[in-house]
């Protein structure tokens, strides 16, 4: 065996590079720390704000009562009496439908251009992904009230079914999926083109095509990071408020799952008023805030506990 030997100029470098790591974790807490600070300020101003509707000491008789308002099929009554119940499943109905159509075409879209397409036209298609996915989400509004909806307004014509102008589910719907699409197949082909092209090889020399060795092979080891581009894509679907209250119309009461009828989200709940009310009905907002809050946080925990799944499964 080799005897290693350490002279005081090898001890000096390794104590002063210990010293450099302990100052440089330090400096790196700082934006640690103050990130995580920005998260816990912002649950605390809404959490304030969100229960104070629920405290006689606050509205007196005014106050809301807790249960009809997370039980409630109809958003307000007079004088003081909401409900969220019908709110919540219409947001995760929207949500899952838009899911299920952003999520094969993401996926299809990402295999396409990882795979199936020379590198020219792979970089021409991924910017253009790129791109959507910067596209503002009041410009995924407009589009949606002026392109969706007549979309929308001639499906329904075409079955003899009558709709607010296009302004409905189903526009919704669509809004939401095309926002989710490039998160979606950005994280896709990110995960396709990190799979070990040695499985491909042998997938290929055992005589699979090609069209199998991606579907059996590429897919199914890229699933972990597929899974975590859809976690990421629903997430913002949830949190979505401006482009959706352009299109969904803010129904009263509910939940409705006629594709052709207006709707109602948590985040356009939020939104729409904010503005213009003030006392109770304004801080009943941030109450509809911390259910989204806690309808996000159940829905991660729910997606990452398949993502774990997913990932051990072979």
């Amino acid at each position: 065996m080799t005897k290693i030997e350490f002279n005081k100029d090898t001890k000096f470098s390794m104590k002063h590079n210990k010293k450099t790591d302990r100052i440089m974790q330090n400096i790196l807490l700082i934006p640690t720390v103050l990130s995580a600070s920005f998260v816990l300020m912002i649950l605390i101003f809404i959490s304030q704000r969100g229960v104070a509707p629920f405290l006689p000491s606050e509205y007196g008789n005014e106050s809301v009562n807790f249960l009809r308002f997370i039980t409630g099929v109809t958003w307000y009554q007079p004088p003081n009496s909401y409900g969220i119940f019908f709110i919540v499943v219409n947001t995760v109905f929207v949500v899952a439908l838009s899911s299920l159509i952003a999520v094969p075409i993401s996926v299809f879209t990402a295999l396409y251009i990882a795979k199936m397409t020379p590198k020219p036209i792979s970089k021409f298609f991924q910017t253009i992904i790129e791109l959507l996915a910067s596209v503002p989400s009041i410009v995924f509004g407009v589009f949606g009230l002026g392109v969706i909806t007549k979309v929308v307004l001639w499906i329904a014509s075409i079955f003899g079914l009558q709709t607010a102008g296009g302004i409905s589910t189903l526009a919704t719907v669509f809004v939401l999926a095309m926002m989710i699409l490039p998160t979606i197949t950005l994280l896709s082909i990110t995960a396709i083109n990190s799979v070990n092209l040695d499985l491909e090889k042998n997938s290929l020399a055992l005589g699979a095509s090609k069209m199998q060795t991606y579907f059996k092979v590429t897919l199914v080891s890229a699933k972990s990071g597929i899974f975590a581009g859809i976690i990421l894509g629903i997430g913002r679907a949830l949190g979505e408020a401006t482009a959706v209250s352009m299109v969904a119309g803010n129904a009263g009461s509910g939940p409705s799952f006629d594709l052709f009828s207006t709707t109602r989200t948590l985040t356009s709940t939020m939104l729409l008023g904010l503005k213009e009310t003030t006392g109770l009905d304004y801080d009943i907002r941030f109450s509809v805030g911390m259910v989204l809050i806690l309808l996000i946080i159940l829905t991660n925990l729910g997606l990452n506990y398949l993502k774990k799944k997913v990932g051990r499964f072979s």
